[in-house]
């Protein structure tokens, strides 16, 4: 199977996890409770960006594990494969328990993980880095949101 499938569908099982979890919370009184920073992006932008970013994600680690020699190839799906439980994780984290705490770890480590993986696809292709590179920016966003929400609504 070529590695563009295989990503494919990894990244579409993280996606499919990730929406369970927030379908359940995102228009629920406790979502609408919390006290949001006014720098929160409007909540029509959460699908269109992370519809973009689960395109972009199968589409770039799967064209560089196609052109990294095998050594590097096994290091980029082991990192793939921790972003994506991280990245479910994170919707299991925040909506699914409501644990905006723990969330900012579990994003954090997200964050860096996606930057990881910017620095992994880039090696076969600079370019695929590149194209990889709002992944990264956007969990570091994530990070500082979660970061914020935590601090606005002590007791979640």
């Amino acid at each position: 199977m070529h590695p563009l499938v295989k990503t494919s569908l990894a990244t579409a099982a993280t996606a499919a996890a990730g929406s369970v979890a927030t379908a359940r919370s995102t228009e629920s009184l406790w979502y609408e409770s919390l006290d949001k920073p006014d720098f929160q992006p409007p909540g029509w932008v959460f699908p269109v960006a992370w519809t973009a970013l689960y395109t972009d994600i199968p589409v770039t680690t799967g064209l560089a594990l196609d052109k990294l020699p095998e050594e590097e190839r096994a290091a980029l799906k082991k990192a793939l494969g921790v972003n994506l439980v991280l990245n479910a994780g994170w919707s299991w984290v925040f909506f699914g328990t409501r644990n905006v705490g723990a969330s900012v770890p579990v994003a954090a480590a997200l964050a860096v993980s996606s930057a990881d993986l910017v620095r992994r696809v880039g090696r076969a292709k600079k370019r695929y880095g590149v194209a990889l590179s709002p992944y990264a920016a956007w969990t570091a966003f994530a990070t500082v949101l979660s970061a914020s929400l935590k601090e606005r609504n002590p007791g979640e």
